[in-house]
């Protein structure tokens, strides 16, 4: 099994060369990784020199995700661990393990140059989360933090983090969630900008997907796998909408229609049947 070091040719060419896709989601899809691309871009001139400040956060994160999952069963001390969308600052590069520790982003080669200090702590993998190149089984824990609403199949990033888990492994998940109207409004983005209309609303068009909390429990519920730990953080993104002097439009549909509500998991993967 080869799960070592490996990148890919930088995406930023990918983004920059070639047609617009045609399809709404593909279109959306390429829009948050190039908006991805030049957020972490700007974040990165901020952050130099101030390292140390955003480490102790990391570390703070990765221990709060790390204490949870130690919750749902002990974490071998040489856990292979995988995370899928580990971004400018992820949770891998602080997750401790003797093991190996690798992390998956399409932008990972931009990435490991931009935040030198912290992304060469982990292997970086330059690919997409719907079609790993590990083979299964191949992992003691699995982390994904708030990627698949902004990928073009988030179904099948879900079901590749349980094909590349070990029978018994933990994984952490999370997504933001939305009421339901969200998605609606989206699909009607998608119609008339497939019809050649490029008007967009902004708190519409925000996500390449609008999840719903049953869509996502969904995804999660047609694996092998046990739910042991799940939060919808409804009340917290209602609670943080009333209590926010609103700025537009957007902010006051906050106070009626929840927005970015965590929705959080601590899975075990199921035993192949026969096994333990």
């Amino acid at each position: 099994m080869n799960i070592g070091r490996r990148t890919t040719s930088s995406a930023r060419g990918l983004l920059e060369s070639g047609p617009l896709p045609t399809n709404p989601v593909q279109r959306r899809a390429r829009r948050a990784l190039t908006r991805q691309l030049l957020y972490q871009t700007e974040k990165a001139a901020t952050v130099r020199g101030h390292e140390a400040d955003n480490i102790i956060r990391m570390k703070r994160r990765a221990e709060y995700v790390r204490d949870l999952l130690a919750h749902a069963r002990t974490i071998p001390p040489s856990a292979r661990i995988l995370e899928v969308g580990s971004g400018g600052r992820g949770l891998i590069f602080y997750f401790e393990s003797d093991g190996i520790r690798i992390g998956v982003d399409p932008l990972a080669v931009e990435f490991v140059h931009l935040f030198p200090v912290w992304q060469r702590r982990a292997a970086m993998c330059a690919a997409s989360g719907a079609a790993l190149p590990f083979e299964s089984a191949a992992f003691d824990v699995v982390l994904c933090e708030n990627v698949i609403d902004h990928a073009e199949k988030p179904a099948g990033i879900v079901a590749e983090l349980s094909r590349v888990l070990k029978p018994n492994g933990l994984l952490y998940f999370s997504v933001n969630v939305h009421h339901a109207v969200y998605r609606v409004a989206s699909s009607l983005h998608a119609a008339w900008n497939a019809a050649g209309i490029p008007f967009e609303i902004g708190p519409f068009a925000d996500h390449t997907v609008h999840l719903t909390l049953d869509g996502a429990r969904r995804m999660l519920h047609s694996l092998p796998l046990r739910l042991v730990t799940e939060r919808d953080g409804i009340a917290n993104a209602r609670a943080a909408a009333r209590a926010t002097p609103p700025r537009h439009v957007g902010d006051r549909l906050k106070r009626l229609f929840f927005k970015n509500a965590r929705y959080e998991v601590v899975a075990v993967r199921e035993a192949e049947r026969g096994r333990r």
